[in-house]
Protein backbone atom coordinates (compact mmCIF):
# COMPACT_ATOMS: atom_id res chain seq x y z
CA UNK A 1 0.00 0.00 0.00
CA UNK A 2 2.71 2.75 1.06
CA UNK A 3 4.67 1.40 -2.20
CA UNK A 4 1.78 1.68 -4.51
CA UNK A 5 1.25 5.68 -2.79
CA UNK A 6 5.22 6.49 -3.15
CA UNK A 7 4.63 5.26 -6.97
CA UNK A 8 1.42 7.09 -7.55
CA UNK A 9 3.20 10.51 -6.15
CA UNK A 10 4.18 12.38 -9.19
CA UNK A 11 7.39 13.84 -7.05
CA UNK A 12 8.89 10.52 -5.93
CA UNK A 13 11.34 9.27 -8.91
CA UNK A 14 10.67 5.98 -10.11
CA UNK A 15 13.76 4.05 -10.28
CA UNK A 16 16.77 4.28 -8.20
CA UNK A 17 18.93 4.80 -11.01
CA UNK A 18 17.37 9.10 -11.84
CA UNK A 19 19.32 9.73 -8.23
CA UNK A 20 22.30 8.68 -10.21
CA UNK A 21 21.41 10.64 -12.77
CA UNK A 22 20.25 14.39 -11.55
CA UNK A 23 23.55 13.28 -9.47
CA UNK A 24 25.31 13.38 -12.75
CA UNK A 25 24.14 16.19 -14.11
CA UNK A 26 24.60 18.50 -11.01
CA UNK A 27 28.22 17.35 -11.53
CA UNK A 28 28.26 18.52 -14.91
CA UNK A 29 26.54 22.38 -14.08
CA UNK A 30 28.53 22.60 -11.54
CA UNK A 31 31.93 21.79 -14.02
CA UNK A 32 30.33 24.33 -16.12
CA UNK A 33 29.75 26.88 -13.55
CA UNK A 34 33.26 26.26 -12.54
CA UNK A 35 34.95 25.94 -15.61
CA UNK A 36 33.90 29.70 -17.23
CA UNK A 37 35.69 31.16 -19.99
CA UNK A 38 36.02 34.00 -17.03
CA UNK A 39 37.40 31.69 -14.57
CA UNK A 40 40.07 30.12 -17.10
CA UNK A 41 41.08 34.24 -18.11
CA UNK A 42 41.29 34.26 -14.17
CA UNK A 43 43.83 31.18 -13.60
CA UNK A 44 45.37 32.08 -17.07
CA UNK A 45 47.69 34.90 -15.08
CA UNK A 46 49.15 33.18 -12.44
CA UNK A 47 49.18 29.92 -14.78
CA UNK A 48 51.64 31.55 -16.95
CA UNK A 49 53.55 33.32 -14.07
CA UNK A 50 54.16 29.96 -12.79
CA UNK A 51 55.08 28.48 -15.98
CA UNK A 52 57.97 31.57 -16.89
CA UNK A 53 59.25 31.34 -13.08
CA UNK A 54 59.93 27.60 -13.27
CA UNK A 55 60.92 26.87 -17.05
CA UNK A 56 62.97 29.56 -17.50
CA UNK A 57 66.25 29.57 -16.02
CA UNK A 58 68.52 32.39 -14.84
CA UNK A 59 71.36 32.84 -16.69
CA UNK A 60 74.28 35.32 -18.20
CA UNK A 61 71.91 37.03 -20.18
CA UNK A 62 68.87 37.50 -17.52
CA UNK A 63 69.11 37.57 -14.06
CA UNK A 64 66.77 36.06 -10.84
CA UNK A 65 64.93 39.57 -10.36
CA UNK A 66 64.79 39.75 -14.10
CA UNK A 67 62.97 36.28 -14.31
CA UNK A 68 60.82 37.11 -11.58
CA UNK A 69 59.73 40.29 -13.49
CA UNK A 70 59.01 38.33 -16.50
CA UNK A 71 56.64 36.33 -14.74
CA UNK A 72 54.88 39.26 -13.14
CA UNK A 73 54.70 41.00 -16.43
CA UNK A 74 52.79 38.01 -17.96
CA UNK A 75 50.43 37.52 -15.09
CA UNK A 76 49.46 41.28 -15.21
CA UNK A 77 49.29 41.69 -18.89
CA UNK A 78 46.92 38.61 -19.20
CA UNK A 79 44.84 40.08 -17.07
CA UNK A 80 44.87 43.14 -18.40
CA UNK A 81 44.30 41.95 -22.08
CA UNK A 82 41.05 39.36 -20.84
CA UNK A 83 39.53 41.83 -18.52
CA UNK A 84 39.15 38.53 -16.62
CA UNK A 85 39.39 40.63 -13.23
CA UNK A 86 38.69 44.49 -13.35
CA UNK A 87 41.39 46.60 -14.81
CA UNK A 88 41.68 48.86 -11.40
CA UNK A 89 42.15 45.78 -9.39
CA UNK A 90 44.40 44.65 -11.72
CA UNK A 91 46.30 47.76 -11.59
CA UNK A 92 46.80 46.97 -8.23
CA UNK A 93 48.08 43.25 -8.31
CA UNK A 94 51.65 45.16 -8.38
CA UNK A 95 51.19 46.17 -4.64
CA UNK A 96 51.49 42.05 -3.91
CA UNK A 97 53.22 40.85 -6.51
CA UNK A 98 56.57 42.52 -6.25
CA UNK A 99 57.26 42.04 -2.41
CA UNK A 100 56.56 38.33 -2.90
CA UNK A 101 58.56 37.89 -6.37
CA UNK A 102 61.30 40.29 -4.12
CA UNK A 103 61.10 42.42 -6.91
CA UNK A 104 60.73 45.41 -4.53
CA UNK A 105 59.67 46.43 -1.06
CA UNK A 106 56.04 46.79 -0.08
CA UNK A 107 57.07 50.64 0.40
CA UNK A 108 59.01 50.85 -2.88
CA UNK A 109 56.09 49.65 -4.79
CA UNK A 110 53.79 51.73 -2.78
CA UNK A 111 55.73 55.19 -3.78
CA UNK A 112 55.54 54.91 -7.40
CA UNK A 113 51.45 54.85 -7.26
CA UNK A 114 51.48 58.33 -6.35
CA UNK A 115 53.62 60.68 -8.33
CA UNK A 116 53.54 64.17 -9.68
CA UNK A 117 51.82 63.15 -13.18
CA UNK A 118 48.85 61.52 -11.08
CA UNK A 119 48.46 64.80 -9.07
CA UNK A 120 48.37 66.30 -12.33
CA UNK A 121 45.46 64.22 -13.52
CA UNK A 122 43.74 64.60 -10.57
CA UNK A 123 43.55 68.10 -10.44
CA UNK A 124 43.03 68.73 -13.82
CA UNK A 125 39.85 66.23 -13.26
CA UNK A 126 37.87 68.02 -10.79
CA UNK A 127 38.27 71.65 -12.74
CA UNK A 128 37.02 69.44 -15.01
CA UNK A 129 33.95 68.77 -13.21
CA UNK A 130 33.59 71.90 -11.90
CA UNK A 131 33.21 73.55 -16.12
CA UNK A 132 31.03 70.19 -15.87
CA UNK A 133 28.84 71.09 -12.81
CA UNK A 134 28.01 74.83 -14.04
CA UNK A 135 27.69 73.79 -17.87
CA UNK A 136 30.05 76.01 -19.11
CA UNK A 137 30.80 73.52 -22.05
CA UNK A 138 27.20 74.26 -23.10
CA UNK A 139 28.02 77.33 -23.23
CA UNK A 140 31.21 77.99 -25.08
CA UNK A 141 29.66 75.12 -27.72
CA UNK A 142 26.30 77.49 -28.58
CA UNK A 143 28.75 80.40 -28.98
CA UNK A 144 30.94 79.18 -30.96
CA UNK A 145 28.16 77.67 -33.08
CA UNK A 146 27.08 80.78 -33.58
CA UNK A 147 29.75 82.64 -34.57
CA UNK A 148 30.35 79.69 -37.12
CA UNK A 149 26.93 80.18 -38.14
CA UNK A 150 26.43 82.30 -41.46
CA UNK A 151 23.69 83.71 -43.59
CA UNK A 152 23.16 81.76 -45.42
CA UNK A 153 23.80 78.65 -43.55
CA UNK A 154 27.30 77.12 -44.60
CA UNK A 155 27.20 73.53 -42.86
CA UNK A 156 30.97 72.84 -43.60
CA UNK A 157 31.70 75.97 -41.41
CA UNK A 158 29.06 74.97 -38.52
CA UNK A 159 30.51 71.46 -38.58
CA UNK A 160 33.95 73.30 -38.33
CA UNK A 161 32.77 75.09 -35.34
CA UNK A 162 31.25 71.97 -33.46
CA UNK A 163 34.16 69.64 -33.87
CA UNK A 164 36.90 72.84 -32.83
CA UNK A 165 34.71 73.20 -29.82
CA UNK A 166 34.91 70.07 -29.16
CA UNK A 167 38.75 69.45 -29.99
CA UNK A 168 39.05 72.68 -27.80
CA UNK A 169 37.45 71.39 -24.30
CA UNK A 170 38.91 67.49 -25.17
CA UNK A 171 42.36 69.52 -24.73
CA UNK A 172 42.03 70.70 -21.19
CA UNK A 173 39.88 66.96 -19.49
CA UNK A 174 40.13 63.98 -20.71
CA UNK A 175 38.24 62.62 -23.97
CA UNK A 176 35.71 60.51 -22.36
CA UNK A 177 34.58 63.28 -20.13
CA UNK A 178 35.01 66.20 -23.54
CA UNK A 179 32.90 63.58 -25.32
CA UNK A 180 30.18 62.50 -22.68
CA UNK A 181 29.67 66.56 -22.37
CA UNK A 182 29.48 67.68 -25.97
CA UNK A 183 27.26 65.15 -27.54
CA UNK A 184 24.41 66.34 -25.83
CA UNK A 185 25.10 69.96 -27.06
CA UNK A 186 25.57 68.32 -30.57
CA UNK A 187 22.38 66.22 -30.37
CA UNK A 188 20.52 68.87 -29.42
CA UNK A 189 21.62 71.17 -32.32
CA UNK A 190 20.37 67.94 -34.62
CA UNK A 191 17.16 67.45 -32.66
CA UNK A 192 16.05 70.76 -34.42
CA UNK A 193 16.18 68.94 -37.90
CA UNK A 194 13.51 66.74 -39.26
CA UNK A 195 13.80 62.68 -38.13
CA UNK A 196 12.02 59.59 -39.45
CA UNK A 197 10.66 59.51 -43.00
CA UNK A 198 10.91 62.89 -43.26
CA UNK A 199 14.47 62.94 -42.83
CA UNK A 200 16.02 64.01 -45.99
CA UNK A 201 19.40 62.03 -47.46
CA UNK A 202 21.15 65.63 -46.34
CA UNK A 203 19.64 65.90 -43.44
CA UNK A 204 20.80 62.34 -42.21
CA UNK A 205 24.38 62.73 -43.46
CA UNK A 206 24.80 66.13 -41.87
CA UNK A 207 23.36 64.21 -38.99
CA UNK A 208 26.22 61.19 -39.07
CA UNK A 209 28.95 64.07 -39.54
CA UNK A 210 28.30 66.13 -36.84
CA UNK A 211 28.18 62.79 -34.33
CA UNK A 212 31.72 61.39 -36.18
CA UNK A 213 32.86 65.06 -35.66
CA UNK A 214 32.40 64.88 -32.11
CA UNK A 215 33.54 61.70 -31.19
CA UNK A 216 36.90 62.31 -32.95
CA UNK A 217 37.56 65.65 -32.35
CA UNK A 218 37.32 64.84 -29.35
CA UNK A 219 40.35 61.83 -29.17
CA UNK A 220 42.31 64.83 -31.59
CA UNK A 221 41.78 67.46 -29.40
CA UNK A 222 43.21 64.90 -26.83
CA UNK A 223 46.95 65.04 -28.28
CA UNK A 224 47.76 68.14 -27.60
CA UNK A 225 47.97 68.59 -24.06
CA UNK A 226 49.26 66.54 -21.15
CA UNK A 227 45.76 66.62 -19.30
CA UNK A 228 43.55 66.09 -22.56
CA UNK A 229 43.93 62.02 -22.56
CA UNK A 230 45.75 59.48 -19.97
CA UNK A 231 47.90 58.16 -22.61
CA UNK A 232 49.90 61.27 -22.65
CA UNK A 233 50.07 61.27 -19.18
CA UNK A 234 51.64 57.74 -18.87
CA UNK A 235 54.05 58.56 -21.36
CA UNK A 236 55.20 61.33 -19.77
CA UNK A 237 55.43 58.94 -16.54
CA UNK A 238 57.40 56.39 -18.17
CA UNK A 239 59.70 58.92 -19.48
CA UNK A 240 60.46 60.51 -16.23
CA UNK A 241 60.60 57.05 -14.16
CA UNK A 242 63.09 55.12 -17.21
CA UNK A 243 64.86 58.65 -17.27
CA UNK A 244 65.06 60.31 -14.05
CA UNK A 245 68.27 62.00 -14.57
CA UNK A 246 66.97 63.91 -18.05
CA UNK A 247 64.18 67.20 -17.84
CA UNK A 248 60.61 66.05 -17.60
CA UNK A 249 58.70 66.85 -20.03
CA UNK A 250 56.63 70.10 -18.91
CA UNK A 251 53.11 70.53 -20.36
CA UNK A 252 54.56 73.66 -22.82
CA UNK A 253 57.03 71.15 -24.01
CA UNK A 254 54.68 68.06 -25.25
CA UNK A 255 52.15 71.26 -26.37
CA UNK A 256 54.78 73.02 -28.73
CA UNK A 257 54.81 69.17 -30.04
CA UNK A 258 50.90 67.95 -29.61
CA UNK A 259 49.20 70.93 -30.86
CA UNK A 260 50.76 71.04 -34.36
CA UNK A 261 50.32 67.34 -34.87
CA UNK A 262 46.44 67.99 -33.36
CA UNK A 263 46.15 70.73 -35.72
CA UNK A 264 46.97 68.79 -38.26
CA UNK A 265 45.10 65.60 -37.92
CA UNK A 266 42.24 67.55 -36.82
CA UNK A 267 41.66 69.44 -40.27
CA UNK A 268 42.20 66.40 -42.17
CA UNK A 269 39.34 65.01 -40.25
CA UNK A 270 36.94 68.35 -40.79
CA UNK A 271 38.12 67.46 -45.01
CA UNK A 272 36.93 64.08 -44.80
CA UNK A 273 33.59 64.93 -42.94
CA UNK A 274 32.74 67.67 -45.77
CA UNK A 275 34.18 65.24 -48.97
CA UNK A 276 31.58 62.36 -47.30
CA UNK A 277 29.05 64.06 -45.23
CA UNK A 278 28.50 67.92 -46.72
CA UNK A 279 27.04 67.76 -50.51
CA UNK A 280 26.89 70.69 -52.29
CA UNK A 281 23.80 72.74 -51.95
CA UNK A 282 23.12 71.27 -48.43
CA UNK A 283 23.20 74.88 -46.66
CA UNK A 284 19.56 75.53 -48.47
CA UNK A 285 18.06 72.14 -47.26
CA UNK A 286 19.47 72.91 -43.31
CA UNK A 287 19.16 76.80 -43.43
CA UNK A 288 15.83 76.56 -42.22
CA UNK A 289 16.48 74.42 -39.06
CA UNK A 290 20.24 75.92 -38.17
CA UNK A 291 19.51 79.48 -38.42
CA UNK A 292 21.16 81.79 -36.07
CA UNK A 293 18.25 83.10 -34.44
CA UNK A 294 17.26 79.70 -33.33
CA UNK A 295 20.62 79.39 -32.09
CA UNK A 296 20.76 82.86 -30.42
CA UNK A 297 17.44 82.31 -28.26
CA UNK A 298 18.73 78.88 -27.00
CA UNK A 299 21.90 80.93 -25.66
CA UNK A 300 19.67 83.33 -23.81
CA UNK A 301 17.63 80.83 -22.20
CA UNK A 302 21.01 80.22 -20.14
CA UNK A 303 21.06 83.59 -18.96
CA UNK A 304 24.08 85.93 -18.34
CA UNK A 305 26.98 84.12 -17.04
CA UNK A 306 26.80 83.53 -13.01
CA UNK A 307 29.66 84.66 -10.88
CA UNK A 308 30.39 80.96 -9.97
CA UNK A 309 30.71 80.70 -13.77
CA UNK A 310 33.25 83.12 -14.03
CA UNK A 311 35.46 82.54 -11.43
CA UNK A 312 35.32 78.80 -12.38
CA UNK A 313 36.57 80.04 -15.99
CA UNK A 314 38.86 82.57 -14.06
CA UNK A 315 40.62 79.75 -12.14
CA UNK A 316 41.17 77.57 -15.83
CA UNK A 317 42.73 79.93 -17.30
CA UNK A 318 44.84 80.79 -14.94
CA UNK A 319 45.68 77.36 -14.59
CA UNK A 320 46.09 77.07 -18.03
CA UNK A 321 48.61 80.53 -17.84
CA UNK A 322 50.78 78.76 -15.39
CA UNK A 323 51.00 75.38 -16.87
CA UNK A 324 52.05 77.11 -20.08
CA UNK A 325 54.74 79.37 -18.67
CA UNK A 326 56.52 76.99 -15.57
CA UNK A 327 59.21 76.11 -17.85
CA UNK A 328 59.60 77.92 -21.05
CA UNK A 329 62.93 77.68 -22.95
CA UNK A 330 66.90 77.64 -21.51
CA UNK A 331 67.33 80.96 -21.95
CA UNK A 332 63.68 81.75 -20.43
CA UNK A 333 63.12 79.52 -17.73
CA UNK A 334 59.83 80.54 -17.04
CA UNK A 335 58.22 81.10 -13.22
CA UNK A 336 59.12 77.25 -11.88
CA UNK A 337 62.75 78.49 -11.57
CA UNK A 338 62.13 80.80 -9.05
CA UNK A 339 61.28 77.65 -6.88
CA UNK A 340 64.43 75.98 -7.71
CA UNK A 341 62.52 73.34 -9.97
CA UNK A 342 60.44 72.08 -7.02
CA UNK A 343 57.09 72.96 -8.74
CA UNK A 344 55.88 69.88 -10.93
CA UNK A 345 52.85 70.73 -13.19
CA UNK A 346 50.53 68.29 -10.36
CA UNK A 347 51.44 71.23 -7.97
CA UNK A 348 49.98 73.53 -10.16
CA UNK A 349 47.04 71.69 -11.20
CA UNK A 350 45.97 70.83 -6.98
CA UNK A 351 46.67 74.17 -6.04
CA UNK A 352 44.15 75.87 -8.59
CA UNK A 353 41.53 72.94 -7.63
CA UNK A 354 41.85 73.59 -3.77
CA UNK A 355 41.09 77.41 -5.08
CA UNK A 356 37.50 75.92 -5.86
CA UNK A 357 36.76 74.48 -2.55
CA UNK A 358 37.46 78.15 -0.81
CA UNK A 359 35.99 80.69 -3.52
CA UNK A 360 32.28 81.09 -2.58
CA UNK A 361 29.68 80.74 -5.44
CA UNK A 362 27.66 83.50 -4.56
CA UNK A 363 24.53 81.18 -4.25
CA UNK A 364 23.99 79.91 -1.13
CA UNK A 365 25.36 81.58 1.88
CA UNK A 366 28.73 79.28 2.88
CA UNK A 367 28.57 77.58 0.33
CA UNK A 368 31.83 77.28 -1.95
CA UNK A 369 32.65 76.49 -6.34
CA UNK A 370 33.09 73.10 -5.29
CA UNK A 371 32.34 70.16 -2.58
CA UNK A 372 33.65 67.17 -2.26
CA UNK A 373 30.54 65.23 -2.81
CA UNK A 374 30.39 66.79 -6.66
CA UNK A 375 34.32 65.05 -6.85
CA UNK A 376 32.74 61.40 -6.55
CA UNK A 377 33.27 61.01 -10.10
CA UNK A 378 37.07 61.21 -10.21
CA UNK A 379 38.89 58.37 -12.45
CA UNK A 380 40.10 56.69 -9.57
CA UNK A 381 40.57 53.62 -12.56
CA UNK A 382 42.70 55.99 -14.53
CA UNK A 383 44.51 56.86 -11.42
CA UNK A 384 44.97 53.40 -10.19
CA UNK A 385 46.28 52.17 -13.65
CA UNK A 386 48.55 54.78 -13.85
CA UNK A 387 50.20 53.97 -10.93
CA UNK A 388 50.67 50.54 -12.29
CA UNK A 389 52.43 51.13 -15.19
CA UNK A 390 55.16 53.44 -12.77
CA UNK A 391 55.39 50.25 -10.81
CA UNK A 392 55.60 47.95 -14.17
CA UNK A 393 58.31 50.76 -15.54
CA UNK A 394 60.63 51.01 -12.05
CA UNK A 395 60.29 46.95 -11.90
CA UNK A 396 61.64 46.32 -15.49
CA UNK A 397 64.30 48.77 -14.56
CA UNK A 398 65.32 47.65 -11.24
CA UNK A 399 65.27 44.05 -12.17
CA UNK A 400 67.65 44.11 -15.23
CA UNK A 401 64.99 43.38 -17.78
CA UNK A 402 65.16 46.37 -20.13
CA UNK A 403 68.93 45.42 -20.30
CA UNK A 404 67.89 41.85 -21.18
CA UNK A 405 65.76 43.09 -24.14
CA UNK A 406 68.28 45.64 -25.48
CA UNK A 407 70.19 42.92 -26.27
CA UNK A 408 67.97 40.59 -27.71
CA UNK A 409 66.67 43.71 -30.12
CA UNK A 410 70.17 44.48 -31.53
CA UNK A 411 68.93 42.87 -35.03
CA UNK A 412 66.61 46.38 -35.39
CA UNK A 413 69.57 47.89 -35.29
CA UNK A 414 69.68 48.58 -39.00
CA UNK A 415 66.03 49.00 -39.61
CA UNK A 416 64.78 52.50 -40.82
CA UNK A 417 63.28 54.98 -38.49
CA UNK A 418 60.49 55.91 -41.26
CA UNK A 419 59.51 52.33 -41.48
CA UNK A 420 60.04 51.37 -38.15
CA UNK A 421 57.74 54.60 -36.67
CA UNK A 422 54.60 53.92 -38.57
CA UNK A 423 54.73 49.95 -38.01
CA UNK A 424 55.01 50.92 -34.63
CA UNK A 425 51.69 53.63 -34.74
CA UNK A 426 49.80 50.62 -36.64
CA UNK A 427 50.15 48.20 -33.75
CA UNK A 428 49.39 50.27 -31.17
CA UNK A 429 46.11 51.79 -32.94
CA UNK A 430 45.32 47.54 -33.51
CA UNK A 431 45.82 46.67 -30.41
CA UNK A 432 43.21 49.71 -29.38
CA UNK A 433 41.14 48.52 -31.57
CA UNK A 434 41.09 45.09 -30.93
CA UNK A 435 42.50 43.76 -27.36
CA UNK A 436 42.32 46.55 -24.66
CA UNK A 437 41.86 50.39 -24.12
CA UNK A 438 44.49 53.41 -25.24
CA UNK A 439 45.78 53.56 -22.15
CA UNK A 440 46.44 49.77 -20.94
CA UNK A 441 48.19 49.69 -24.56
CA UNK A 442 50.12 52.59 -24.12
CA UNK A 443 51.46 50.96 -20.47
CA UNK A 444 51.81 47.49 -22.06
CA UNK A 445 53.71 48.67 -25.76
CA UNK A 446 55.55 51.56 -24.14
CA UNK A 447 58.42 49.89 -22.28
CA UNK A 448 58.90 47.24 -24.78
CA UNK A 449 60.16 50.26 -27.36
CA UNK A 450 62.18 51.60 -24.85
CA UNK A 451 65.35 48.87 -25.60
CA UNK A 452 64.46 48.64 -29.31
CA UNK A 453 65.44 52.46 -29.09
CA UNK A 454 68.67 51.59 -27.33
CA UNK A 455 69.92 49.07 -29.84
CA UNK A 456 69.19 51.49 -32.79
CA UNK A 457 70.99 54.20 -31.23
CA UNK A 458 67.85 56.71 -31.19
CA UNK A 459 66.49 58.78 -28.58
CA UNK A 460 63.73 57.00 -26.93
CA UNK A 461 61.03 59.14 -27.52
CA UNK A 462 61.19 58.87 -31.24
CA UNK A 463 59.59 55.32 -30.52
CA UNK A 464 57.84 55.72 -27.17
CA UNK A 465 55.61 59.05 -28.82
CA UNK A 466 54.62 57.04 -31.63
CA UNK A 467 53.74 53.72 -29.85
CA UNK A 468 51.60 56.26 -27.35
CA UNK A 469 49.83 58.74 -29.39
CA UNK A 470 49.13 55.66 -32.12
CA UNK A 471 46.88 54.33 -29.25
CA UNK A 472 44.83 57.11 -29.83
CA UNK A 473 44.53 56.15 -33.76
CA UNK A 474 41.21 53.65 -32.49
CA UNK A 475 38.97 55.13 -34.60
CA UNK A 476 37.23 52.34 -36.40
CA UNK A 477 35.00 50.43 -34.36
CA UNK A 478 32.49 51.37 -31.44
CA UNK A 479 33.99 49.62 -28.91
CA UNK A 480 37.98 50.74 -29.10
CA UNK A 481 37.12 53.36 -27.34
CA UNK A 482 35.15 54.69 -24.67
CA UNK A 483 34.72 58.08 -26.68
CA UNK A 484 33.86 56.02 -29.91
CA UNK A 485 30.72 54.07 -27.69
CA UNK A 486 29.25 57.48 -26.85
CA UNK A 487 29.15 58.15 -30.38
CA UNK A 488 27.82 55.01 -31.52
CA UNK A 489 25.18 54.97 -28.80
CA UNK A 490 23.53 58.17 -30.19
CA UNK A 491 21.48 56.13 -32.72
CA UNK A 492 23.05 58.83 -35.39
CA UNK A 493 25.84 56.48 -36.35
CA UNK A 494 26.20 52.97 -38.11
CA UNK A 495 29.76 51.02 -38.18
CA UNK A 496 30.04 51.50 -41.96
CA UNK A 497 30.26 55.31 -40.72
CA UNK A 498 32.94 54.45 -38.66
CA UNK A 499 35.62 52.65 -40.90
CA UNK A 500 35.00 55.02 -43.99
CA UNK A 501 35.74 58.28 -42.03
CA UNK A 502 38.13 56.01 -39.44
CA UNK A 503 40.40 54.21 -41.88
CA UNK A 504 41.49 57.12 -43.89
CA UNK A 505 41.63 59.09 -40.75
CA UNK A 506 44.00 56.52 -39.37
CA UNK A 507 46.05 56.70 -42.00
CA UNK A 508 46.64 60.41 -42.56
CA UNK A 509 47.19 60.77 -38.63
CA UNK A 510 49.82 57.43 -38.63
CA UNK A 511 51.44 59.46 -41.76
CA UNK A 512 51.42 62.54 -40.19
CA UNK A 513 52.94 61.67 -36.98
CA UNK A 514 56.17 59.60 -38.42
CA UNK A 515 56.39 62.61 -41.16
CA UNK A 516 56.90 65.32 -37.82
CA UNK A 517 58.56 62.67 -35.35
CA UNK A 518 61.97 62.96 -37.32
CA UNK A 519 61.35 67.05 -37.86
CA UNK A 520 58.99 68.70 -35.00
CA UNK A 521 59.61 66.46 -32.44
CA UNK A 522 63.48 67.11 -32.66
CA UNK A 523 63.32 70.49 -31.83
CA UNK A 524 63.02 71.22 -28.71
CA UNK A 525 65.77 68.54 -27.58
CA UNK A 526 68.89 70.50 -27.43
CA UNK A 527 70.48 67.86 -25.30
CA UNK A 528 69.41 64.72 -27.44
CA UNK A 529 73.21 64.66 -28.28
CA UNK A 530 74.23 64.31 -24.61
CA UNK A 531 71.46 62.17 -23.94
CA UNK A 532 72.29 59.07 -26.53
CA UNK A 533 75.92 59.56 -25.95
CA UNK A 534 75.19 58.85 -22.49
CA UNK A 535 72.86 55.88 -22.76
CA UNK A 536 74.02 54.47 -25.62
CA UNK A 537 77.28 53.74 -27.93
CA UNK A 538 78.72 57.16 -28.10
CA UNK A 539 80.48 56.40 -31.55
CA UNK A 540 77.11 55.62 -33.64
CA UNK A 541 75.37 58.31 -31.72
CA UNK A 542 77.37 60.50 -32.75
CA UNK A 543 77.22 59.89 -36.37
CA UNK A 544 73.63 59.60 -36.15
CA UNK A 545 73.51 63.13 -34.75
CA UNK A 546 75.76 65.27 -36.03
CA UNK A 547 74.19 65.49 -39.24
CA UNK A 548 71.05 67.24 -37.13
CA UNK A 549 72.67 69.05 -34.40
CA UNK A 550 76.29 69.98 -35.68
CA UNK A 551 75.25 71.04 -38.94
CA UNK A 552 76.95 69.84 -42.80
CA UNK A 553 80.09 71.16 -42.37
CA UNK A 554 80.94 68.72 -40.00
CA UNK A 555 79.76 65.44 -41.44
CA UNK A 556 83.74 64.70 -41.24
CA UNK A 557 82.76 63.39 -37.67
CA UNK A 558 81.38 60.38 -38.75
CA UNK A 559 84.74 59.56 -39.96
CA UNK A 560 86.46 61.08 -37.28
CA UNK A 561 88.24 58.90 -34.60
CA UNK A 562 86.17 58.34 -31.16
CA UNK A 563 88.57 61.08 -29.05
CA UNK A 564 88.08 63.81 -31.69
CA UNK A 565 84.59 62.84 -31.96
CA UNK A 566 84.18 63.39 -28.27
CA UNK A 567 86.21 66.90 -28.23
CA UNK A 568 84.37 68.15 -31.25
CA UNK A 569 80.81 67.56 -29.83
CA UNK A 570 82.02 69.15 -26.53
CA UNK A 571 83.18 72.17 -27.85
CA UNK A 572 80.19 72.85 -30.72
CA UNK A 573 77.48 72.02 -27.60
CA UNK A 574 78.74 75.14 -25.82
CA UNK A 575 78.23 77.11 -28.50
CA UNK A 576 74.89 75.74 -29.37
Amino acid sequence: MNGHSISDDPKTPLLPIHDEIQRRHSFRSSLTSVFTPKNLYTLLGPLLCAIIYLCVKPGSALTGSGRNMLAVLAWVFAWWLTEAVPMPVTSMSPLFLFPLFGISSADDVAHTYMDDVIVLVLGSFILALAVEHYNIHRRLALNITVLFCGDPLNPPLVLLGICATTAFVSMWMHNVAATVMMMPVATGILQRLPTGPTQTNVENKFCRAVVLGVTYSAAIGGMSTLTGTGVNVILVAMWKSYFPQEEPISFSTWFFFGFPLALLVFFVLWGILCLLYCSRGSGQALGAYLDKAHLKRELELLGPMAFAEKMVLAVFSMLIVLWMTRSITDDIPGWGALFNGRVGDGSVSVMMATLLFIIPNKKQEGEKLMDWNKCKKLPWNLILLLGAGFALADGIQSSGLADMLSKTLDFLERAPYLALAPAICLMSSIMTEFITSNNATTTLVVPLLIPIAKSMHLHPLLLMIPGAIGAQFAFLFPTATPSNVVGFTTGFIEIQDMIKTGLPLKIAGIAALSLLMPTLGRLPNVTFLQIIGAEYNLSRAISVAAPSYLGDNDMLLALAPLDSKVSLCSHKLKTI
